[in-house]
């Protein structure tokens, strides 16, 4: 069919198009008036064509089979339990838990669920040999799917101090990958770098530092590394992020002899989420997701639009779990494998991605280590003025934000609707190193709108 249609015409090359270009601009410049500049300095340019002298990257993406996860805060026990259930009923397809206490009952929680046709995933703050032995008898014995997101790296980062010490947790977790049969343990969490202001570049880098920590401190490494990933709404970009990753990780994991590739749980940013006309989250997190589940993620949880202020409500998660559905079932996102392949723009934004994580990832392996380099406060720093070159975008209205600082509605109140508190919490402390902070972009101006409402109810 397609000689019949186009073998009567001759092949058009980049250059006869680029010629083409600068005629119709009769006399502006092609790289001042077309070609832009990205944070990264990533060249865009205005058109792709085919180049024979650039084979298609080996980036598997299985969009077909990323399943659609219910996020689950486990506070009382039986209540998570119909939740979750309730959400398996209604189309989710993966559960991922949120723990704190360690006297939770998770036999009973993971009894309650079908696992035979379920991923489950547990995020636990608190590092525990017991408690995931409990979980992996349950998974070897029914042979279920599960993931325990251990990440003492993440809690470094995030909190500024390990779970106790450096020695003590690593000793643990390679004692819960020796003991376990079933469970995939180990997880890199790159979201918080992402929500904290990290720019792509760095957030692959980051990625793969943190992961090569992993690598060089456990000391047999079979099962499959899960990166915890969040998506924003630079639509190819992120697609070409989360590839870029899997590609890098393929390549650096094997330098190590592991054979398995990596799993990715992608979930929307918070970083541009936004307090006042919160409708427009949605809009945010239907290109996230879209955006998650062509670049290769194993499994995405939406974000509610109104997770900033809200509390868990069932409204709130059924909306979240059907844009899910809408896209996989009605947009036949699930009917197709490896879409992105042979998208010229795609492939050159992974490429140069993936060159520039990488150069950068040497670097920092060159300068001692990812931990070493946490331990300086170089990363924290290398965030920081990532995070204030956006921050300074979206307040001189750059970097938009529709309803917040581009079209805001003036008369739209949310001082008596805040159920949570949306903005970072201070909480002063001795700690290792300096924590990294999550931010949203919107937080200053919000605040001065709420002082506002106060004082003109």
């Amino acid at each position: 069919m397609s000689k019949q249609l186009f073998g009567e015409f001759e092949p058009v090359s980049s250059k006869q198009w680029k010629q083409q270009i600068q005629f119709d601009l009769k006399g502006a410049d092609y790289n001042d008036t077309l070609v832009w500049s990205s944070p990264e300095d990533i060249k865009v340019k205005p058109f792709y064509h085919a180049d024979a002298s650039e084979v298609p990257l080996p980036v598997s993406t299985h969009a077909s089979s990323s399943k659609i996860c219910q996020d689950i805060f486990v506070f009382d026990l039986d209540i998570s339990i119909y939740r979750a259930n309730d959400a398996v009923q209604r189309g989710a397809e993966s559960l991922s838990f949120t723990i704190e206490d360690e006297q939770t009952d998770v036999k009973k929680l993971l009894e309650s669920l079908p696992l035979e046709k379920i991923t489950v995933y547990f995020h636990l703050q608190f590092l525990s040999i017991d408690f995931v032995k409990i979980i992996d008898t349950i998974a070897t014995a029914q042979n279920a799917d599960i993931y325990c997101n251990i990440d003492p790296i993440g809690q470094l980062t995030q909190d500024g101090n390990w779970f106790e010490n450096l020695e003590k947790d690593f000793d643990r977790l390679n004692t819960i990958i020796k003991t376990v049969q079933s469970v995939k343990v180990v997880s890199v969490d790159v979201a918080h770098y992402q929500n904290a202001g990290a720019n792509f570049v760095q957030q692959i880098a980051y990625a793969l530092a943190h992961a090569n920590e992993y690598f060089n401190r456990i000391e047999v490494l079979k099962q499959p590394l899960t990166f915890q990933v969040a998506v924003g709404t630079n639509y190819f970009f992120e697609i070409a992020k989360l590839r870029a990753i899997r590609l890098l990780y393929n390549i650096t994991s094997k330098e190590y002899g592991i054979t398995t590739d990596c799993h990715i749980f992608a979930r929307p940013s918070k970083r541009n989420k936004t307090l006042y006309d919160y409708n427009v989250n949605m809009l945010r997190t239907t290109t996230e997701c879209m955006s998650a589940i062509l670049g290769g993620a194993n499994a995405v949880s939406n974000m509610p639009y109104d997770a900033l202020y809200h509390k868990n409500n069932e409204f709130g998660d059924r909306i979240s779990r059907n844009q899910l559905l809408v896209l996989k079932n009605e947009c036949y996102f699930g009917k197709v494998d490896n879409p992105a392949d042979g998208a010229y723009y795609i492939e050159s934004l992974t490429r140069q991605l993936a060159e520039k994580g990488l150069a950068l990832f040497k670097d920092i392996e060159e300068n001692g280590g990812f931990l070493k380099l946490l331990k300086d406060g170089t990363i924290q720093k290398k965030i920081q003025e990532s995070a204030a070159k956006e921050q300074e975008l979206f307040d001189n209205g750059k970097e938009i934000l529709l309803g917040t600082n581009k079209y805001p509605n003036k008369n739209d109140r949310m001082a008596h609707d805040l159920e949570l508190f949306p903005f970072v919490k201070m909480k002063p402390r001795k700690t290792l190193i300096t924590p990294i902070i999550a931010k949203r972009l919107a937080e200053k101006m919000e605040q001065e709108r709420l002082e506002s409402e106060k004082l003109n109810p």
